[in-house]
């Protein structure tokens, strides 16, 4: 089969088309014949092994596919440990959910990963109440998009968005926001408490790191929360001092996709289901940010790590 193989660590360079025998399911797995797979940030992190969870070379990259299984199902799916930038691909039969009528594959895609984690940053980490002001960094990305128009759905007061051009920041308004500002600013406290009538927010969603980061835990009203998921700048926040949380009661958390799986009541494919569910109602909608061939992999990953890109990217094992 056709796919596309990490031999050594590193950037997008290291991302090369192969042809590679096809990968037999096991005992509860599942071979799915990959219609679509989805290209999200982390994909670029494991590529240079920077990852959360460490790489082992070589490996075929890519953490969802969606396509048929041989009885003709067809099937959404996270793979636990790469596999998807390729035309089949061996899942966990657990981790094969059917993809329900009027939910295409940009949106199956969009929504078994980045979906369910703003459903969960909202859910679980921030735990959202009607009325508070909810910050989105990279508001016309993959997660922020749908982050947006979930907070605007569940009650938020006002959604502020962050974003680095002007499209972006259109879009982010489009979906919802309320207010889209420069996430270049160079004092992103003042620049939040600005875009919220002078006041504090209470709920900041941030995959950037950095100074980004920093200066967001500083424009946390009493009680607010910040829900960090990502460093999308490769820059390290500086570390928080407890005691210094208690001057507002704020609170900072993490989350990572797969603990999700962990939790007990299947809160995972809860979450999966009511998104599909907002999808079909065309309540919730995905923003395709381009479909590559499987050999143009290189130039998905240059896109994400430059920052050009929005919304979902795909990568087409059939181009």
């Amino acid at each position: 089969m056709r796919a596309v193989q990490v031999t050594e660590f590193g950037g997008p360079e290291v991302l090369t088309p192969a042809e590679l025998p096809d990968p037999v399911a096991g005992p509860g797995q599942v071979l799915v014949e990959v219609d679509h797979s989805g290209v999200n940030y982390a994909d670029t992190h494991q590529a240079e092994n920077s990852y959360l969870a460490a790489s082992r070379l070589p490996f075929v990259p890519g953490g969802e596919v969606v396509g048929r299984t041989p009885d003709s199902g067809r099937v959404v799916a996270l793979l636990g440990e790469g596999g998807g930038y390729a035309e089949r691909a061996v899942v966990a039969e657990a981790m094969a959910l059917p993809v329900p009528d009027g939910v295409d594959d940009l949106h199956a895609l969009a929504m078994i990963a980045q979906g369910t984690t703003a459903w969960l940053l909202l859910r679980k980490n921030a735990h959202l109440e009607p009325g508070e002001t909810v910050v989105v960094h990279a508001a016309a990305g993959g997660v922020g998009s749908l982050a947006v128009q979930l907070a605007k759905a569940w009650g938020a007061g006002r959604v502020i968005a962050t974003a680095s051009s002007e499209e972006k920041r259109a879009l982010a308004l489009e979906l919802g926001a309320d207010v889209a500002v420069d996430s270049r600013a160079e004092n992103m406290t003042d620049i939040l408490r600005e875009a919220n009538g002078g006041n504090r927010v209470d709920i900041v969603l941030d995959m950037v790191g950095g100074t980004t980061t920093d200066q967001s835990v500083a424009a946390l009203a009493p009680f607010g929360r910040l829900a960090f998921y990502g460093m999308a700048g490769r820059e390290q926040p500086k570390p928080v001092k407890l005691p210094s949380l208690l001057r507002h009661s704020t609170a900072i958390s993490g989350m990572w996709l797969p603990h999700a799986l962990r939790l007990p009541g299947n809160v995972f494919g809860t979450a999966l289901t009511e998104l599909f569910d907002l999808v079909r109602a065309g309540e919730l909608r995905a923003i395709a940010g381009g479909e590559y061939a499987l050999a143009e992999a290189r130039a998905a990953h240059e896109a994400l790590r430059s920052r050009r890109t929005i919304g979902k990217l795909l990568l087409n094992p059939r181009a």
